[in-house]
């Protein structure tokens, strides 16, 4: 059982045309470095970044979901804002990569997330259990290509250093 990261960087396109290839180039290899920073302090291990953000995997789902709020906090700080998904589930290693329906179900839970957004499945919301941590629930939602709908929770940054 590990809690997964996934982020993406809003309108990254759009970022990169006004920016052009060599400033968004720089940018992202910021943002990429500020994010690997990021996971290994709330010592989670980076899976692999995905173009414009990220995959990773933590062995406790409090220091994922603190992890992706910190990673909000540093995406902006780049003048990039970012959505993210944290979601537990079991996984299976095949060599360096990370599989399994987990890793599928996070991806869709960050579909579901507005810019800037932290969405956390209910599972995770429940393995994370502190009371610093505040959370919206957002209902059901259907994830593409599942069978079950899952609860969504939004993270609220309050009292979470």
């Amino acid at each position: 059982l590990v809690t997964l990261l996934f982020t993406d960087i809003v309108d990254s396109t759009g970022v990169a045309r006004r920016l052009g290839d060599q400033a968004w180039g720089d940018l992202l290899s910021s943002h990429n470095q500020r994010m690997a920073e990021s996971v290994d302090r709330f010592r989670g291990q980076l899976s692999k970044f995905t173009g414009d953000g990220l995959l990773a995997v933590f062995d406790g789902a409090a220091r994922a979901v603190r992890c992706a709020v910190a990673c909000r906090r540093e995406a902006a700080a780049l003048g990039l804002t970012i959505r993210a998904a944290v979601h537990s589930g079991e996984v299976e290693m095949a060599g360096e990569e990370i599989q399994g329906i987990a890793v599928h179900e996070a991806s869709r839970i960050m579909s579901h997330a507005g810019p800037g957004e932290v969405l956390v499945s209910d599972l995770t919301r429940i393995l994370a259990r502190d009371p610093q941590m505040r959370f919206e629930d957002l209902g059901d939602f259907e994830l593409r290509g599942m069978d079950e709908t899952v609860r969504l929770h939004s993270v609220t940054e309050s009292d979470m250093t």
